[in-house]
């Protein structure tokens, strides 16, 4: 029997998808598993896959097209059977004596205000449809978009375009004259003021993330660790080990995080409605920095895997999140959080918690610092982390256990190989 394939929900608040290139077309054969189209959601471009092998029958929606999370995208069945019953009915089917139901609605395009219209106003570009990548190099490059032709799906400006236009001409140098005292040291140019389209990854974050901080009650608890030890581990092991395998600090502390969070699963869950959830898998989510904002990758069962594994899953999903091509799995079922920025010489910061998630776990730079120990003043390497808790769920106490019983699996972290 053919199978209607529905526009998939990834995550928990995602209300549509735009479908932005189909892989197959109708008539070509396909096998469960394979890649039948990229669809755009607030986070990411995600590859969806078919759920069932046959044949595409019919592609039920255009490239371009924004469709809502549950609704028929495409029918796979066999090569001569009849599909006609599982079409989707149109508004033209469904109007009775020249009259259209009063249950049928046309799809609309959200109505754009007029204030909207006038903020945006100043900046065509902002307009057009452009992929992020694409804007931010016309703006790097000082290129008018309005000038250009877009060859994606609906005339979407992408980043071959941009590149078009900058082989074919030569982008604008601003000249400076000199004066009688030679050449400025440094080029002031002055920049006209402009309006930016946030883009759906950043408009969802600044959902997300508006309704955590005023709806979850936050809780913080800051520790500090000793690094000596863990470092030289992982220095040890990194020694057999082919450098696109080596293992990084932040791979050694979601082990670490995972382990600890069994011995506390009351920050492993989730509070919905007047009862807390807490999962019985620990999954927990890495937050990987990407163009135009921040993603949530999530390593599965990471209490159970060694730690190469786990560092190997983490690259592969970091690479194609940043390369924009996340798989459905590697952004589902995240239970807790770990954000690192000690790549960035961070000391120290306190993260906002992924609803619905109870916790986040904030990690800064690992550095050598003056450090007391027994009266004697020296020095030693020192990283600070930071949890941030759904007050609703926990308590100031649980969180400060939780950060010491994290310190026997970052400070000795032969706990983590065994």
């Amino acid at each position: 029997m053919a199978e209607t394939i529905s526009m998939p929900k990834l995550g928990f608040d995602m209300r549509e998808g735009v479908l932005v290139r189909w892989v197959k077309n109708e008539g070509e054969q396909i096998n469960k598993g394979d890649v039948l189209a990229e669809i755009e959601t607030d986070k990411a471009t995600v590859e969806v896959e078919s759920s069932a092998s046959g044949v595409v029958r019919k592609l039920l929606a255009n490239q371009g097209d924004v469709v809502p999370v549950g609704a028929a995208i495409a029918i796979v069945g066999s090569a001569d059977e009849k599909i006609s019953d599982q079409l989707p009915v149109t508004s033209e089917q469904k109007t009775e004596g020249g009259k259209q139901k009063a249950d049928v609605a046309p799809p609309q395009t959200p109505p754009v205000t007029a204030s909207a219209t006038q903020a945006v106003a100043p900046s065509q570009s902002s307009m057009l449809k452009a992929s992020p990548l694409a804007k931010k190099m016309a703006r790097d490059a000082q290129v008018d978009l309005s000038h250009i032709q877009g060859t994606g799906p609906g005339g979407r400006i992408v980043r071959k375009d941009i590149e078009a236009a900058l082989s074919s001409k030569q982008s604008p140098v601003s000249s400076v004259q000199s004066t009688v005292f030679g050449p400025p040291s440094a080029v002031i140019v002055s920049h006209e003021d402009e309006f930016i389209a946030p883009t759906r990854l950043r408009q969802a974050i600044a959902r997300r993330m508006t309704e955590s901080k005023q709806t979850v009650p936050h809780f913080y608890v800051t520790h500090e660790y000793k690094m000596e030890a863990l470092l030289d581990l992982r220095k040890q092991v990194n020694a057999y080990l082919p450098d696109d395998q080596k293992i990084s600090v932040n791979d050694f502390i979601l082990k670490a995080v995972a382990l600890t969070l069994r011995e506390f699963p009351n920050l492993n869950s989730a509070l919905q409605g007047d009862k807390v959830l807490r999962h019985g898998a620990v999954n927990i989510g890495v937050a990987v920095a990407v163009e135009g904002g921040l993603l949530t990758v999530v390593c599965k069962d990471t209490d159970q895997k060694p730690l190469r594994q786990i560092s190997m899953e983490v690259k592969a999903m970091a690479a194609r999140a940043r390369s924009g091509k996340v798989h459905p799995n590697d952004i589902e079922g995240s239970t807790f959080s770990v954000s690192n920025l000690g790549m960035f010489d961070v000391e120290n910061f306190a993260a906002i918690i992924n609803p619905p998630e109870a916790g986040i776990l904030a990690v800064g730079s690992a550095r050598e610092v003056p450090v007391a120990e027994n009266g004697e003043l020296k020095v030693g390497w020192r990283m600070k982390a930071t949890i941030s808790v759904d007050h609703r769920v926990s308590d100031g106490a649980e969180g400060a256990q939780f950060m010491q019983a994290l310190a026997k699996y970052i400070e000795e972290p032969l706990r983590l190989l065994v």
